[in-house]
């Protein structure tokens, strides 16, 4: 017995989609019937499978919860795999495939525009590029990219011979080399040992997050013979070098302890400096500035708490800093005897306080909190610290001294509208600042800054091979009135001679979430569409940190629906404005960016002529209900806590992107996700795809795009990367109608 593909003879179509070609109009495929649609494979025995000419369609099944008296369907819980992480069910694994062959079947006519992006993008990279080298006590060290290459090589040099020598240039590491073999690279921490003789860094293959570390010594090129499996976050050096700490991730990827590990020991023999018990909080390690203390920090989205100990003995006393106080967030630095807190729990936009090391829980006012300046961080140096924050928006980087509160010396920049801040400065003797700077239409420049002068001096500016006259390009920052009256930041880039009269197509971009400010960045895959005639607009939204502490408060929680309605209203104020107009939209967010996209697909579809979702936590309720989850318990503080919370439960139902499908049309949607992430959970995108397909009343594009062996950030290699950005404007490309099929 076989399963039916009946259809006229000639072309017919198996359940899954695939395009098969029969003598007949009755042809048995030879396999047994599988029990999902989505997923039945094999082909008429008469010829090889071809390519899809519908979408595949899932399955609905049933499944049910209740939750505070209320009771949700779930038709499409089966997506999710009963051994995750591990994904092995074959009937998943074949309608993500299947969702893939659709993805290509529909892209394929576009593959030459694709190849034409991409060949743009790419011909914009300077491919032997490098950083700029940077001074850490007797060496010089950066990073540089072969022609061709697909990831980093690391460097050295000894730091007699000045920054531009090449004298005694020595490879730390060959991320290539590393990578061989794996269809995902990722490298994660990277840490010299204090007297510069080995190296200890950590691998991800998979996209999994879940990196294995390994130390080299320098002097040989071995590997010692340990490695730590499963490591997530930082290798601190301690002990005069003997030791490293790290922290583990568990069963639930989450980094609930902080470890150390004595070189040449095996790894069972290694000690647990300390454990955290709440499971809504991520333990992290580091060193203070000064480099004589190990700095164990515990936190969820909130709240923090902070403990220190000798980093020569550092199985010696903890000091705890202060005790965690929920809302109230700080982190410390130190230098000599100096302890410096940053903190919010006298403002919402921060203050900057000192302490003793015989007090550390003792708070002296060093900085008062603002409206106005919104703190953002501070770097402490042995003869002056930095602070960083904005002001009305825009990135402030202040020098100030230890010893004269009072004098205060702000680094002025160049434009009205960009993006600066401290770059790599690992000296804490350093005498000179390198900073960073760009904004949309100035390619990123580094900077040597001379506190004592006061004077920027350009190290860098981003090459552009294959040309760039910013004098062609113009950027502006207008404000747009949203529904509540809050004036909401708009950053543009366009072409001088982009008209402002409705014509041009718009692409508006926006995450909003975690407090995470979205800069005026600078972006040369952006050109492509740019310059050929949209304007790239970037939305700072609530939800965010945009324009201070505030900001971000405003569009988490019960206020989350002002991050959506900002989004739109801001694509509706440029409309009115003469920017753009109603169906000329684009829109695109990724992650927590992805939720604002499924949520103004369904609050607004007809105002947009194409979104493209990149990882979209888009499932937000399941995902918020399920405690077993990675990030969920410290999520909580984020969204909301809906086990325990009835008013949490409803305000999430109510915008959860994939509970509030609907019966009606939606916009050409492109939706990506990775197998291995564990940030957005494969399964996010493919049920939210699943459901659009069944009740959406529209013909438009709707794919899926799943990478099967990559995680959060996509495929890792800077041209493989590259190549799912062309992908993507593609896509946006031809929903405007401005792309022609091969």
């Amino acid at each position: 017995m076989g399963w039916p593909c009946k259809a006229a003879a000639g072309n017919i179509v198996t359940p899954n989609g695939l395009f098969q070609h029969c003598v007949s109009g009755a042809c048995f495929c030879p396999n047994p019937r599988p029990a999902s649609p989505s997923v039945r494979t094999g082909s008429c025995p008469l010829t090889d499978t071809t390519a899809p000419i519908q979408p595949p369609v899932a399955e609905k099944r049933l499944h049910s919860f209740t939750h505070h008296g209320v009771k949700v369907d779930d038709h499409y819980a089966w997506l999710r795999d009963a051994g995750y992480p591990k994904v092995e069910s074959e009937e998943i694994l074949d309608h993500l495939k299947a969702e893939n062959a659709w993805f290509e079947t529909r892209m394929k006519p576009y593959e030459p525009l694709i190849d034409t992006l991409f060949a743009e993008m790419r011909g914009r990279i300077k491919e032997d590029d490098s950083s700029v080298p940077v001074k850490d006590g007797e060496w010089y060290y950066w990073s540089e990219f072969v022609e061709g290459a697909q990831y980093r090589q690391w460097w050295r040099k000894p730091a007699k011979g000045g920054r531009d020598g090449t004298e005694g240039k020595e490879l730390l590491l060959d991320e290539s080399v590393l990578a061989e073999g794996h269809d995902y690279f990722r490298l994660g921490a990277f840490s010299i040992s204090q007297d510069g003789t080995k190296l200890a860094y950590a691998t991800d293959t998979d996209g999994s997050e879940r990196y294995n570390a390994v130390i080299k010594d320098l002097a040989t090129g071995e590997l010692l013979p340990e490695t730590i499996e499963g490591t997530l976050g930082s290798l601190v050096w301690v002990a005069n070098d003997k030791a490293i700490v790290y922290s583990l991730a568990n069963e639930n990827w989450r980094t609930d302890n902080a470890r150390l590990h004595w070189l040449g020991q095996p790894v069972a023999n290694d000690v647990e400096l300390y454990h955290e018990v709440d499971e809504g909080f991520r333990v992290g390690s580091g060193l203070s500035s000064d480099e004589k203390w190990l700095l164990i920090s515990a936190s969820d989205h909130e709240t923090d708490e902070v403990r220190i100990v000798a980093a020569a003995d550092p199985l010696g006393e903890q000091v705890l800093v202060k005790p965690r106080k929920a809302g109230v967030e700080y982190d410390i630095d130190i230098a000599g005897d100096r302890l410096f807190v940053h903190t919010n729990d006298t403002h919402v936009n921060f203050r900057l306080a000192k302490a003793t090391l015989a007090a550390p829980g003792t708070w002296e006012t060093v900085i008062e909190g603002s409206d106005e300046f919104y703190l953002t961080g501070f770097e402490m140096f042995r003869d002056f610290y930095v602070t960083e924050g904005r002001q009305h928006g825009l990135d402030q980087v202040q020098v100030r001294y230890y010893d004269a509160p009072d004098r205060v010396e702000p680094v002025a920049f160049p434009e009205a509208s960009y993006t600066a801040g401290l770059g790599n400065n690992p000296e804490y003797a350093a005498e000179i600042l390198q900073l960073s700077y760009f904004s949309m239409v100035t390619p990123a420049t580094v900077y040597d800054y001379d506190p004592k002068t006061r004077e920027l001096t350009t190290l860098k500016v981003q090459e552009i091979p294959s040309g760039y006259d910013a004098s062609q390009y113009r950027t502006e920052r207008v404000t747009i009135t949203a529904r509540d009256g809050t004036e909401v930041p708009v950053s543009l880039m366009m072409r001088s001679d982009t008209p402002i009269d409705g014509s041009a197509p718009l692409h508006l971009y926006g995450y909003g979430a975690y407090g995470s400010a979205i800069s005026p960045y600078f972006s040369t895959a952006r050109l492509s569409l740019v310059d050929r005639g949209f304007i790239y607009a970037i939305a700072h939204i609530r939800g965010g940190d945009d324009l201070g502490r505030h900001w971000y408060l405003d569009g988490k929680l019960t206020k989350r629906a002002n991050t959506f309605n900002d989004f739109v209203d801001v694509a509706k104020g440029l409309i009115e404005r003469g920017y753009s107009s109603k169906g000329r939209v684009t829109a695109s967010g990724g992650s927590a960016g992805g939720e604002l996209m499924g949520a103004i697909a369904n609050s607004d579809p007809e105002l947009w002529g194409a979104i493209v979702a990149q990882v979209p936590f888009v499932d937000v309720l399941n995902t918020m209900l399920d405690a077993s989850l990675p990030l969920t318990p410290g999520e909580w503080p984020e969204w909301g806590n809906p086990i325990e919370d009835a008013g949490a439960f409803e305000l999430i139902r109510g915008y959860s992107p994939y509970d509030q499908v609907s019966a009606q049309a939606y916009p050409p949607m492109l939706v990506t996700g990775g197998l291995n992430d564990p940030r957005v959970t494969y399964w996010e995108p493919t049920k939210w795809v699943a459901k659009l397909r069944e009740m959406k009343t529209d013909d438009n594009e709707l794919l899926l795009k799943m990478n099967m062996g990559a995680g959060h950030g996509g495929k890792s290699g800077r041209f493989d990367s590259l190549r799912e950005v062309a992908e993507e404007f593609a896509f946006i490309l031809w929903q405007m109608g401005m792309a022609e099929a091969a």
